[in-house]
């Protein structure tokens, strides 16, 4: 296959066909770095050679009612997590100031449930106002299954992004849980956008899909039209019903990534949770595809010092998309 052809003509507005996506799943270990090269064309188009850093604070953690198989934090998890309530507002304060001086662009203030209650909420859209007002940082919320008039809570207290992630295709959805239903995950999408809020969406790759399956994803994620697109690679925790699962290597990993590059070749695509545990020494080549990258610890397991993530952004010759509001007070 003809990478580079490939690449420009998506360059030039051309879409994949599905043959053409799983061929890039399917090809050989011996086209990758072309592969990449074609994801390459087309990320440098659009990005450049910089990278967007994003921070998750884990406001609220584990006592979740759904049963989705691959959280620590689920009704059906045995695994030793910490668990404990909504933070209170300087709490999560304090971890936007950590984000400012990490040079992170979003600050992702996420929570464990169903849905945020009216009380958890209300602590949220009282610290994403101080956070704008004191570090100008992009705010993304994660706050599980949202109402319409919630999603205009959050718009009007300066939320920029809500993630709210398909996790698989909708037809391996209830391989995965049964407390909620793929509809219900894209209802939740369709009201933050409804609401003027960036709609941020992704997958958890490795839980036991089939390649179709990851292709279905990525159309479905252009389909909903998600401006930022994290894809997770599982790392499987004891205590879930995924525990033991390892179907990744590195190598596929990158071409999952060139293939949502392809398929969804405007979008911001970060490389998220898994990814110190699955591309392990091949991480800085998952930057040649995707342009975004989590810093920091994730939800319940631990991520890659942060330093070491600066280090391998330099090392790349890339560049820290380092974009806060005109407005900010800068009061640090």
């Amino acid at each position: 296959m003809d990478w580079k052809t490939l690449a420009n003509d998506v360059v030039n507005g051309e879409e994949l066909t599905e043959e053409e996506a799983l061929k890039i799943l399917n090809s050989d270990d011996d086209e990758l770095l072309s592969l990449l090269q074609g994801a390459f064309t087309i990320r440098k188009h659009y990005y450049g050679k910089k990278v967007k850093l994003n921070m998750i604070i884990n406001t609220k953690s584990g006592l979740c009612p759904e049963n989705c198989g691959y959280c620590s934090q689920s009704s059906i998890s045995t695994a030793p997590i910490e668990k404990y309530r909504m933070m209170d507002r300087e709490s999560i304060l304090a971890g936007a100031e950590r984000a400012y001086n990490l040079k992170v662009g979003t600050y992702c203030i996420v929570a464990s449930g169903r849905g945020p209650s009216e009380k958890e909420l209300d602590t949220v859209v009282s610290a994403v106002k101080d956070i704008k007002d004191q570090f100008g940082l992009k705010v993304c919320a994660c706050l599980g299954l949202l109402k319409p008039n919630q999603a205009t809570r959050l718009k009007e207290a300066g939320v920029d992004r809500y993630n709210h992630n398909i996790n698989t295709s909708k037809e391996h959805h209830e391989s995965i849980t049964t407390s909620h239903t793929y509809d219900n995950r894209v209802d939740t999408i369709e009201a933050v956008k409804a609401s003027g809020i960036s709609p941020c969406s992704g997958v958890i790759i490795g839980m036991r899909e089939t390649k179709k399956d990851v292709v279905n994803m990525a159309y479905s994620l252009k389909a909903l039209d998600a401006d930022s697109i994290p894809v997770n690679f599982l790392h499987a925790i004891d205590g879930t019903p995924l525990e033991g699962t390892d179907d990744l290597d590195p190598r596929y990993c990158l071409k999952v990534l060139a293939l949502f590059r392809f398929i969804n070749p405007t979008k911001e695509i970060r490389i998220s949770g898994g990814r110190e545990v699955n591309l392990r020494s091949l991480q800085p080549l998952g930057l040649y595809a995707a342009n975004s990258i989590f810093v920091g610890d994730y939800l319940t397991t631990k991520g890659q010092e942060s330093t070491s993530d600066h280090e391998m952004l330099k090392d790349l010759g890339f560049e820290v998309e380092f974009d806060f509001e005109e407005n900010e007070a800068l009061s640090v």
